[in-house]
């Protein structure tokens, strides 16, 4: 038996190592192959994986490129559209669509129909009333008296610059958000404040525990101060403050302020103050021939500062402070005629001397009037001139008219005189500022040219509007009243002419009233009835025989006098007859009051002059 020796380099069990090794090769070798597959696989899904995502991210910067593109397109349209749009309204005459001015819509309207819209609400709210309360005062005032005045072209220029800045796009801009949100101009308002002032002081005379201020008068040759008081006074800022809050509300609801007021003192007495006031230095009247001037008297007032100041230590309620007076030695009515050497104008009328206590009446009211100098601008009042009349200053019982019958009264007749002083006027050139006709139609002169007064009431005022001053000569006597005026005359010196239309006749009523003194079937008329007129005056002014102008002087209503008839009811056995007291029937006078015969009239000189009469029907005429 043959041992078989080992190699030492050969490891143990060679034969299955090295079967072992063959399978190995084998083993890696497939795993080789596998590994190189799944190299293959995964560089062959590798790549699949980068193109995809190459694809996308292209896809992508495409989309991007072709969303950039119209985005780019629609800005530019949109650039273009706004462009245009903001220029076709930037060329545009009408205000932007959503503005308003206030409360009031001026969409689409150019400048003209906005101002006119708005003119039509705004001069419609002249008669709106705000109501001022206090606790148990009360008080009211109108717009128009506050004369509320809108700005009202301020708020449409306003209005229409809206969209119109001059930068298109801004304006673009402005444009759509107005017309999707609106826009409101504020309409700014402006009141008077002379009339709010007068507003406070009303006020604050007239609320409960209103502060009294000091003040004074002139009686006689005395000065008068009275103490003030502590009390309530109007708070005016605030007061204005509510009141435009009240005209920017701009409602048409019933509007009320209660009236804002502060506690206050009232001012002290300023000695000084008043006597710097008082004091004139004593002049007489004069007149100068080149340049023409007439300069009236003033009447001297002065007193001593220091015994006022001693008597005001005192604290009392009233001072009493003696006065003194200097007399002028000339008065302007003694400056004599050649100061007003010119009649610019006569009338007459005429009167009955038997009535003599009209008569003197007409003479009184003459003697009030004569020599009065009315400066150039100044206003002469008749009722002024006058005075009261009463029995203490001579005036009689006189006819007058009231409760639309003739009957005695004081002063009765002085309005002959304050009519024939209208016809003067009026042919004089000189202005009417008030006059109004009488109930009735008068006998002394025609419809249209009388002027009736009522102290207290009535009155016929007018004012010298020449360059120079006039003077009035007035007399009544041998049944003749006569006014003139005299002064310088001018340039060009008006004549005058006068023609009365009669519009309409108001036929007179009969009224009967029982007596029972009076046999039945005696009948007595107690007051003749006249027709009641309604006319027309129409003044033609002339210069050098030349019409100038015709105008309407006045329209004028005068009421139909009843006749009233008395009526006996006494009957032959002493019984009365019932017979309706105050029976009233319509009768046609058979002669028309204007044909009536008057007496006659002398007018001369100038005159033109306003209209504006109203015919109290129930009120004592003079």
């Amino acid at each position: 038996m043959v041992e078989e020796k080992n190699n030492p380099n050969e490891p143990k069990n060679s034969g299955v190592a090295l079967l072992d090794k063959e399978e190995v090769k084998e083993e890696n070798k497939e795993k080789n192959s596998t590994i190189e597959e799944d190299i293959e696989i995964k560089e062959d899904t590798d790549t699949g994986k980068g193109e995809e995502e190459n694809i996308q991210q292209t896809d992508k910067k495409s989309k991007v490129g072709i969303i950039i593109f119209i985005v780019s397109i629609v800005i530019v349209l949109l650039g273009i559209s706004s462009t245009i749009f903001a220029i076709i309204n930037s060329n545009s005459t009408k205000i932007v669509k959503g503005v308003a001015i206030g409360p009031i819509d001026v969409s689409n309207l150019t400048i003209e129909e906005a101002k006119d819209k708005l003119e039509k609400v705004y001069t419609s709210k002249a008669d709106k009333q705000i109501y001022l309360e206090y606790g148990e005062f009360e008080t009211s005032i109108t717009y128009e008296a506050l004369e509320v005045e809108y700005q009202i072209d301020n708020a449409i220029q306003d209005a229409y610059g809206i969209g119109r800045s001059g930068n298109l796009f801004a304006d673009n801009f402005t444009i759509i958000n107005t017309m999707i949100n609106g826009a409101d101009v504020k309409l700014e308002a402006s009141i008077d404040q002379d009339m709010l002032d007068q507003i406070s002081q009303n006020i604050d005379n007239s609320i409960e525990g209103a502060i009294v201020q000091s003040s004074y008068y002139i009686e006689d040759d005395k000065l008068i101060i009275t103490s003030g008081k502590e009390g309530k006074k109007v708070d005016e800022k605030q007061l204005i403050k509510d009141i435009y809050g009240v005209i920017d509300t701009n409602t048409e609801d019933e509007q009320k302020i209660n009236i804002p007021v502060l506690d206050a003192k009232p001012e002290e007495i300023d000695i000084d103050k008043i006597h710097d006031e008082v004091y004139k230095q004593v002049k007489d009247a004069y007149y100068t021939k080149n340049p023409f001037a007439v300069y009236p008297e003033v009447e001297g007032i002065d007193f001593d500062v220091e015994e006022a100041k001693a008597l005001l230590e005192e604290e009392k309620e009233e001072y009493v402070i003696k006065l003194k007076i200097t007399k002028p030695k000339v008065t302007i009515s003694q400056i004599g005629s050649e100061a007003f050497p010119d009649q610019l104008a006569t009338f007459t009328t005429r009167f009955d001397v038997s009535d003599v206590d009209r008569s003197t009446n007409l003479k009184i009211a003459c003697q009030k009037i004569n020599g009065k100098v009315i400066l150039s601008g100044d206003t002469f009042s008749y009722n002024k001139a006058l005075g009261a009349r009463t029995a203490a200053a001579g005036y009689k019982n006189g006819k007058i008219y009231s409760g639309g019958q003739v009957v005695d009264g004081i002063g009765g007749g002085i309005c002959q005189i304050s009519s024939t002083l209208y016809n003067s006027v009026l042919l004089a050139d000189l202005e009417i500022v008030e006059r109004r006709n009488h109930q009735f139609v008068t006998s002394y002169v025609g419809p249209g040219r009388d002027a009736t007064v009522v102290y207290g009431l009535t009155d016929f005022k007018f004012k010298n509007t020449r360059q120079y001053p006039v003077r009035i000569s007035a007399s009544a006597q041998n049944g003749i009243a006569t006014i003139s005026i005299y002064g310088i005359k001018e340039e060009n010196e008006y004549t005058f002419k006068f023609s009365t239309k009669t519009v309409a006749t108001i036929p007179f009523s009969v009224r009967y009233v029982e007596d029972e003194s009076l046999d039945v079937g005696t009948e007595k008329v107690k007051q003749k009835g006249t027709n009641g007129l309604k006319t027309e005056t129409y003044i033609t002014k002339m210069l050098n025989g030349k019409v100038i102008s015709t105008k309407l002087l006045s329209r004028d209503t005068y009421d139909a006098m009843e006749r009233i008839i008395i009526k006996g009811t006494k009957s032959a056995n002493n019984k009365t007859i019932n017979v309706t007291e105050g029976t009233t029937e319509s009768v046609e006078s058979s002669t028309n009051t204007t044909e009536e015969k008057r007496p006659e009239t002398t007018p001369s000189g100038n005159k033109t002059t306003t209209e504006t009469n109203t015919t109290p029907t129930t009120e004592s005429k003079e």
